[in-house]
């Protein structure tokens, strides 16, 4: 217990450094709300994110809410936490052998609760309010300023669309989950021998300097309405993060979630060492039903993932729902005939897993390409992912449990890359803004589909080297202070008895 209680203390310590610079600053009025961009800054193509604040001597009009947009941004973040708490934890549940299948389920369900907390105490603020280039700031620590007491109404965040707004709150929410699903995908590369409080403590640290300010580096900006004017855009852009600034396309999280979650996943892997027995025992799943049902539940909350990050109820939502239709059952298809080709048989751990590459690959994707480029990028992961967890896992040598890497990885790689491909117009995409303070889209003869696919892969490799160094620094803190690894004993004995005192199935 003590050592539980260290590792959820480093999480709360990390809020030292932001409660004092709180208590130094007077509370802000109008602060900007500031959400995900999906396109390049103005200079090579912007996208959308959230409202600017109004300046305080000329207040402008109080938005409404649009309803129907607020809606289904509710119903959006409840489906990511369903593929979360439940699918992602059956998922991987049913892939371990039955003494670790509950410390699985713990690791997922408890993980994603505790990033939940920290998120709402400081990981919005650090990833979405205005700071540097790859932090924000402290203006939404404890989440400070969400109801505005002089208006006596909840502060707005922008949409897509200069104009339309939804309430903060329920975008920090959806928010929420996106930061609590990547922490808790990265457990599948490191499970059924990993200490339960250093699980935790990693967390922190990683979601602390990995996740949040990568979220900033892809997506924050300061929104479509404070492109007010050709003589304000190069200061606007200047204040985004890195990786916008640059160009970068992400729709719903290739790089942010995926590529971000498995370079730890990875790296914990080698850090924490192979399984007892691993290459020489019997680890087969416990039960594929219950993998195929996790499986089942990814894909339908991942609508919510995908189609939910337009933040709006529009034509992009709809693009960005069946592209991740259509990309998933491409992918399921693929991976079962690479296995019947290579195997003479098709499996049901393959069509899963398939289906998890084809997610994967197109979030990044699902808004930024056409429908044919979908079902293309579906089609690749699936051989891209069977190849990750076959031959490349050979490769590496790492004891990746549950293919983290392999499928998570690549496909989230492939994805990222090939979206730089099918977002031309010239190809069916939809192509993205070239100048916020007019809304006009890139013509298909000003899309430059080399120069995109370098700026996606500029973005793929920042974000391995942040996650690599951030992951190997946290496992080696957490080494020194908890250690990483449960005992032999414990390990043959299975987590859910060592770790949890209690079994899955009653014999």
């Amino acid at each position: 217990m003590k050592k539980l209680l260290l590792s959820l203390a480093l999480g709360l310590g990390l809020l030292g450094a932001g409660s004092f610079a709180l208590a130094q600053t007077a509370a802000p009025t109008a602060v900007a709300s500031e959400a995900k961009a999906e396109a390049p800054p103005a200079a090579a193509a912007p996208a959308a994110a959230v409202a600017a604040a109004p300046a305080a001597d000329a207040p402008a009009p109080v938005a409404v809410p649009n309803k129907g947009d607020t809606a289904w941004m509710m119903v959006a973040t409840l489906l990511v936490v369903l593929m979360t708490v439940p699918g992602l934890a059956l998922f991987y549940g049913g892939l371990v052998r039955s003494k670790n299948m509950l410390s699985v389920l713990m690791q997922v369900m408890v993980t994603f609760s505790m990033i939940v907390v920290l998120w709402f105490i400081y990981g919005y603020s650090l990833a979405f309010t205005e700071g540097g280039p790859f932090f924000g700031g402290w203006d939404r620590l404890f989440m400070k300023g969400v109801w505005d007491n002089a208006a006596g109404t909840f502060a707005n965040a922008a949409t897509f669309s200069k104009g339309v707004v939804i309430p903060e709150i329920v975008f920090a929410a959806f928010q929420a989950t996106f930061a609590g699903i990547t922490c808790a995908l990265i457990v599948g590369a490191f499970a059924e021998r990993m200490k339960f409080s250093a699980v935790l403590a990693f967390m922190v640290l990683w979601f602390t300097f990995s996740y949040a300010p990568i979220a900033h580096m892809v997506w924050f900006w300061m929104g479509p309405d404070a492109y007010t004017g050709k003589e304000v855009v190069e200061a606007m852009n200047a204040k985004a993060g890195y990786l916008w600034q640059s160009g970068a396309l992400d729709f719903a999280g290739g790089t942010v979630v995926h590529i971000n979650a498995a370079v730890a996943g990875l790296v914990g892997a080698y850090m924490v060492g192979k399984r007892i027995g691993y290459g020489k025992e019997s680890m087969a799943p416990h039960s594929l039903t219950l993998t195929m049902v996790g499986a089942s539940l990814l894909w339908v909350g991942w609508f919510g993932f995908n189609a939910g990050s337009a933040l709006e109820a529009n034509g992009f939502a709809a693009l960005a729902f069946i592209n991740t239709f259509g990309a998933t059952a491409a992918a399921v298809l693929a991976w079962c005939v690479g296995e019947t080709l290579m195997r003479g048989k098709a499996s049901m751990l393959g069509a899963a897993s398939g289906a998890v590459a084809g997610l994967v690959a197109i979030t990044p994707a699902c808004g930024n390409v056409g429908i044919g480029g979908a079902l293309v990028i579906g089609f690749l992961s699936g051989f891209a992912g069977l190849w990750g967890v076959n031959g490349l896992k050979k490769l590496l040598g790492a004891d990746d449990t549950l293919d983290v890497f392999g499928v998570h990885g690549v496909c989230g790689i492939l994805g990222a890359i090939l979206t730089g491909v099918f977002n031309s117009p010239a190809l069916g995409g939809p192509g993205y803004v070239a100048d916020w303070t007019t809304a006009t889209m890139v013509t298909a003869a000003d899309y430059s589909i080399a120069a995109q696919v370098w700026i996606q892969t500029k973005a793929v490799l920042t974000t391995v080297v942040w996650s690599g160094v951030v992951s190997i620094v946290a496992f080696k803190l957490v080494d020194m202070v908890i250690g990483l690894r449960v005992s032999e004993e414990d390990e043959r004995e299975g987590l859910d008895i060592s770790s949890h005192g209690e079994t899955a199935y009653n014999r």
